[in-house]
């Protein structure tokens, strides 16, 4: 049985506009790690929580609106409601992913490239191959075997290529941070699949993203006490579109697309994301784009894409 012209058409729309809001959101998080290199470059005084804190206040407000409009919108479907359990794996998982895994990424980019940070978060699918495979106690078929080889042998690659540009004790320092980050997501997403089934994407995400902001400001005032910010203006307006371009909009414009497309066809489109990092760390922050950096980035997404095709 033939389908409508119009059914078709509309399909074809909502694909359209799946790949578009997954390749702008995939910028948007590739975005964050020049942003972040650029405010550092600003203040040497600036810190990763303090840099933190600024994004995720000027964050938290369009995820408070989006959570109070989820429960508005849950009430008026009698969606799942949530029991103590759901509310202690949100606090669980807001912290893991959002916090923890963001503070060690930040912190990490105060030693290593943009470029070079993209890289090692993208390694994420391949932890989650890796621990999936531990926590089962199954074996790692041949396919996802290359996979991971190709992608740790193009890791290694660009790491290598790094040392001749930074001091050792910083590469090793930030790449731990960042690799920790990475380490720290893949259990988050592990964990996320769940309650997403549960109590849907956008209210997963505003109630959890509410929860970081949180910890966050919690983790800076611990630190720093509460004092007013004196930083350059820059910074500011750095953080500012972090918020918004690199946090509140990818968040949504991701889970958007994900709904339209599926998760096998957004993650191969994400893919992009190191690639943009590249480009925007070239011609932002002056990071070079060796030959070495461009075969190793590739052994990545090679490696990373056949591991995601077999996920979905």
């Amino acid at each position: 049985m033939h389908q409508p012209e119009s059914v078709i058409s509309q399909n074809n729309r909502q694909a359209i506009f799946g790949y578009l809001f997954v390749l702008l959101g995939a910028f948007g998080f590739s975005s964050k790690a020049v942003l972040i290199k650029l405010a550092y470059s600003y203040s040497h005084e600036l810190d990763a929580i303090t840099l933190m804190v600024l994004r995720m206040s000027i964050s938290l407000p369009f995820f408070l609106m989006v959570a109070l409009w989820s429960v508005n919108d849950s009430a008026k479907k009698d969606a799942q409601h949530l029991n103590r359990q759901d509310w202690l794996m949100i606090l669980g998982l807001g912290v893991l992913g959002y916090y923890i895994a963001s503070f060690l990424d930040f912190a990490g980019l105060q030693y290593i490239s943009a470029g070079l940070e993209r890289l090692i978060l993208f390694l994420y699918p391949t932890i989650v191959v890796l621990f999936t495979a531990a926590i089962q106690r199954r074996s790692i078929n041949r396919h996802q075997a290359l996979a991971l080889a190709l992608s740790y042998a193009g890791m290694i690659l660009v790491f290598v290529d790094n040392m001749s540009a930074m001091a050792l004790s910083g590469l090793l320092l930030g790449s731990t941070l960042v690799l920790a980050s990475a380490i720290a997501y893949a259990f988050f997403l592990m964990g996320s699949g769940m309650m997403v089934k549960r109590i849907g994407s956008t209210r997963f995400t505003a109630y959890s993203m509410t929860v970081a902001c949180l910890a966050t400001g919690l983790h800076f005032v611990i630190e720093h006490g509460v004092k007013l910010l004196n930083l350059p203006t820059n910074v500011y307006w750095l953080a500012l579109i972090m918020a918004i371009f690199s946090t509140v909009l990818p968040a949504f414009l991701m889970n958007a697309g994900i709904r339209r497309i599926g998760v096998g066809s957004a993650s191969i489109i994400s893919s992009t994301g190191p690639i943009a990092t590249l480009a925007l760390a070239f011609l932002l922050l002056g990071e070079a784009l060796t030959l070495a950096q461009l075969a190793g980035t590739a052994l990545v997404l090679i490696g990373v894409y056949v591991v995601s095709r077999a996920k979905s």
